[in-house]
């Protein structure tokens, strides 16, 4: 029960600064509870009792997350023995993605260790984990180099969101880059696997549909979309050269469009914005016709074949995405509906080098990974909109981002 665990994290605190950290020691030791007891005043077994108490709260903070109001449910972990338990670096692990990512890993036993310098991730996605003695979260850059020591690195950190990687195009392009060639050199140093979170943007505005992971692209090298699709494409070039001139075991993911919980709300994404409109009766805006197509995943189907890849013995790029496809227009009002909104749909000018189409070919995963997505686009859609929910009635009122250059609002 949440207010059981408060209570836990407040005990504790009381007992921090009470110094009693030896009692911990006490517990086989009759004679240092006698004489802490009279220093404290306690009898022996008031102090005897306390120690159990402590060691036990101790226990159940090791065995669980913590609930807090963004995520509010109780998350397991087992114990997994030294020989099965590794060390698992996840950069950007605070953000979207990441977050999902850190909880199956830290679920299954793990020890997890999350990079992340909260440009667009927040730290509230992961506070629930941070009591857990298995759970280490640091503040840093990727672009700058780190020494760790680690058994796998999930390589996510990026803006990927439109308005945020074109805030700072320069600084997107040396997240791609720079820190690309950080974690492959850590992979190289310590041996790690490492996997990139590609893209499906490498493929541009695609000219072959669906597109299968042979597919080149149509990519517009100048373009204001150019800073994240080109720096995924040279991040991609240098994963297999280290591949083939370090021999370092890389895995590229190939990323299709994506929702679920903990999205950010100010990302100005198609699924965000469209709910975050729709639950507040605005105007639902639609850059262009509404003719484009995209196909939409939910998050926990991309971190099953995150883990698969990562996990599996194929080497080359993967798509991770969704093959059910829907117009743009379509899409809005099928939000709208299912918000019960009142909202009316408002087309405005098309956004520069905005793909027409975009659709999975994942034949190669169902192949090589043995994965596909589970969770229908409904489902997904009920469960991301329960979450916005308690977004827009936490914040009182959310205006969307428009599609241009836009600095992540809301702090850690």
């Amino acid at each position: 029960r949440p207010d059981r665990r408060h209570c836990i994290i407040a005990r504790h605190c009381s007992i921090y600064s009470n110094s009693h950290w030896p009692s911990i020691m006490a517990e086989d030791n009759p004679g240092i509870v006698r004489k802490m007891s009279l220093e404290s005043g306690d009898s022996p077994e008031a102090k005897r009792a306390r120690v159990e108490r402590f060691v036990a709260d101790q226990q159940l903070l090791a065995s669980q997350s913590i609930p807090t109001p963004h995520t509010p449910q109780v998350i397991r972990t087992v114990r997994l023995p030294d020989s099965k338990r590794k060390k698992i670096l996840v950069t950007g692990g605070s953000g979207f993605v990441g977050s999902h990512l850190v909880d199956r890993l830290m679920s299954e036993g793990h020890e997890v260790v999350v990079l992340d310098n909260f440009f667009t991730g927040r730290k509230a996605n992961v506070e629930h984990w941070l009591q857990h003695p298995n759970f280490s979260l640091v503040r840093h850059d990727v672009t700058q180099p780190i020494l760790l020591e680690v058994d796998q690195i999930y390589h996510l950190a990026c803006p990927a969101s439109p308005p945020h990687y074109q805030y700072n195009p320069v600084k997107t392009i040396k997240t791609s880059t720079m820190g690309t060639i950080n974690m492959l050199g850590l992979a190289k140093r310590v041996k790690a696997r490492i996997l990139l979170a590609s893209t499906s943007e490498i493929y541009g505005d695609p000219q072959v549909h669906p597109q299968p992971e042979s597919y080149w692209g149509n990519v517009n090298t100048i373009g204001i979309r150019a800073c994240y699709d080109e720096g995924k494409r040279v991040a991609e070039t240098m994963m297999y050269a280290y591949k083939n001139q370090n021999n370092v075991d890389v895995r590229v993911a190939r990323i299709f469009n994506t929702f679920g919980p903990r999205m950010h709300p100010n990302d100005g994404r198609v699924v965000s914005n469209f709910i975050i409109q729709a639950l507040q009766n605005k105007n639902i805006t639609i850059y262009g016709d509404g003719t484009q197509t995209r196909s939409f995943q939910y998050v926990d189907d991309l971190v099953n074949g995150l883990m698969k890849l990562m996990n599996g013995s194929y080497d080359m790029p993967v798509n991770i995405g969704n093959p059910d496809e829907y117009s743009i227009a379509d899409f809005a009002t099928k939000i709208r509906d299912m918000c019960e909104s009142k909202s009316e749909v408002q087309f405005l000018p098309k956004v520069a080098d905005d793909p027409t189409q975009r659709k999975a070919d994942i034949s190669t995963a169902k192949r090589e990974i043995d994965w596909e997505p589970k969770v229908s686009v409904e489902e997904g859609l009920k469960r991301t909109i329960q979450y916005f929910k308690g977004e827009v009635e936490a914040a009182g009122e959310i205006v969307p981002t428009g599609p241009d250059a836009s600095k992540p609002k809301g702090g850690d």
